[in-house]
């Protein structure tokens, strides 16, 4: 019979008590309650609160991780916002401000690292963070809002969005630009041009999913799929929605919030094809930022009529946890 030791190349510990930092695989026997544990990864799913901005927003950028997270701009409700808030985990703190206030734009990068672009307005401006000081970048090609990105500051990717109303084109956009750390170039044409979707991926494995068209307003599922040069479709939203927000990668993607009928609680995972719901959020709200992972996201900000929120959630997928074993 082959044992433990000859799969693992070690034997399983009989211990008084669970170790502290296990590793993934590792399997024990807790000898003073007699079970035989393991750790392993567990689907949670579950969303949790996180500390609240400083400053309730609706329409941010969003960019970084769930223990390093940034928003900036955005808007109160009553004037477009400059501030930028830093995530550690649990608490946003104050860090530098936009040069220009603005809500509607997109975000993509680090903390340390961010890119914020487009929005209303000045529609095609960039602007670089680097942990303290937001700097100057390379202007978008199209005046856009309510458009989405991914990507990080040297290697960025802007898609879709609207035309300010009155300019020489108005309406949705279908048009994708790639930023290289200085200036932004055309890519390859969204399918469906679209506004008040989201994003999540690189510049050259990117996701698009969600938004609207109008005339007239119109909600999409469409999911698209970007190599670094064209779009192809992908696997549909089970619940079409705009003003939805994303995080992840393109094999590995998070849909959440928005607005269907009414602000939308949401929650979808991708796996490069396939959209399954799963936990919704504890807050219905639209025109909401995200960050991080499919395994490990936040969701800040957002709209509920006439409330502008500056509620953070935490989403939890998969996780290390110690599991009791069974054997039969």
């Amino acid at each position: 019979m082959t044992t433990f030791k000859e799969i693992r190349g070690t034997a399983i510990q009989s211990v008084s008590s669970d170790p502290t930092n296990p590793e993934e695989g590792q399997i024990w026997y807790n000898n003073t309650i007699g079970v035989l544990k393991g750790y392993q990864l567990a689907n949670v799913n579950a969303w949790a609160s996180g500390g609240n901005l400083t400053t309730a927003r609706l329409a941010p950028g969003g960019a970084g991780i769930q223990t390093a997270a940034l928003a900036f701009g955005g808007s109160d409700a009553t004037v477009n916002l400059n501030a930028t808030e830093e995530y550690n985990g649990s608490t946003w703190g104050p860090g530098g401000n936009m040069s220009a206030a603005r809500r509607l734009l997109a975000g993509c990068g680090t903390q340390t690292a961010g890119l914020g672009f487009g929005g209303y307005n000045p529609g095609n401006a960039t602007e670089e963070y680097d942990g303290s000081v937001w700097a100057g970048g390379g202007n978008m090609n199209t005046i856009r809002f309510v458009l989405a990105g991914c990507g990080t500051q040297t290697a960025g990717l802007g898609f879709g969005g609207y035309t300010n109303p009155g300019g020489p084109i108005n309406g949705p956009r279908n048009s994708t630009e790639e930023y290289d750390g200085s200036t932004w170039a055309t890519g390859g044409n969204l399918a469906t041009g679209r506004y008040g979707l989201a994003g999540a991926g690189t510049q050259t494995a990117g996701l698009a999913f969600g938004g609207a068209t109008t005339p007239p307003f119109t909600l999409k599922n469409n999911t698209e799929e970007y190599d670094g040069s064209a779009w192809a479709a992908g696997g549909n939203l089970g619940t079409a929605r705009y003003a939805l927000a994303g995080a992840g990668i393109q094999t590995l993607a998070l849909a959440f919030g928005g607005f269907t009928t009414a602000n939308s609680v949401a929650t979808e995972q991708y796996d490069g094809s396939t959209w399954t719901a799963t936990t919704s959020m504890t807050s219905a709200r639209r025109y909401l930022a995200g960050a991080g992972t499919q395994t490990s996201a936040l969701a800040f900000g957002g709209y509920t009529p006439p409330t502008v929120s500056a509620a953070t959630e935490e989403w939890t997928g998969q996780a290390l946890q110690v599991k009791k074993i069974t054997t039969s």
